[in-house]
């Protein structure tokens, strides 16, 4: 196998899953320069390139507001199943590993391996930060794009506001405003819904060679299995 090819094979998830990212997202500028200009020509405004409009804050509102519901449900998940069990469904742990389990079972500290991480090793403040830097940075992600949705919500909430001959709201005045919390709920329970969806739905149903899911024999009440 060349390495052109070996790189491939050995990192085909994140490359497809990258390259669908900027295809949807081509998409969405795409569609959302036409709506744009639409209700840009329907006010009696210019309408903006396709540049202009990658650089406005509608743009911007709208792909970060997607951005913050992804990464928080990513950074619940993470927390919820270390506590949280689910009987039957590949996407827990088994039902009496509820917790962050012992240095043993996690090989850190004395108990680290050969090809362990190095931060796995000390057992100190490291391996404490190291530990839990999944979480740390999924959550640290959706905080930074829960304030650029709203910063980037409030220069669209008051462009739009400017074109209706309505006052101009405060930052501060936007983190109350229905608009804003229209934009983050509608994704929140999109996400929450999906999440417990794939946790039910794998109890009962498969998908034959994915880890996703368990193998197609094993019996519905087994927990934790993946194939």
């Amino acid at each position: 196998m060349s390495a052109l090819r070996k790189v491939l094979h050995d990192n085909g998830l994140g490359l497809v899953f990258g390259a669908l990212f900027l295809l949807a997202l081509g998409g969405q500028a795409i569609s959302g320069l036409a709506q744009y200009n639409d209700d840009l020509t329907t006010h009696g405004a210019a309408a903006v390139s396709l540049g202009g409009y990658l650089l406005s804050s509608s743009f911007a509102v709208d792909v970060v507001e997607n951005w913050q519901s992804e990464y928080l449900q990513f950074f619940l998940y993470i927390f919820a199943t270390v506590w949280l069990v689910q009987r039957g469904s590949p996407e827990s742990k088994h039902l009496d590993e509820a917790g962050t389990e012992s240095d043993e079972e996690q090989r850190v500290g004395r108990f680290a391996r050969a090809g362990s991480p190095r931060w796995a090793r000390p057992g100190d403040w490291r391996t404490a930060v190291f530990s839990r830097s999944l979480g740390i940075v999924m959550g640290g992600i959706f905080l930074l794009c829960m304030f650029a949705q709203s910063v980037a919500g409030w220069a669209a909430h008051n462009a739009e506001q400017a074109r209706h001959g309505e006052p101009a709201l405060t930052w501060v005045a936007y983190l109350g405003d229905a608009d804003f919390w229209n934009r983050t709920t509608q994704n929140w329970q999109s996400e929450m819904l999906a999440v417990g969806s794939m946790a039910v739905f794998g109890v009962y149903l498969r998908q034959r060679g994915s880890p996703e899911s368990k193998p197609v024999g094993v019996p519905h009440g087994e927990t934790g299995e993946t194939g």
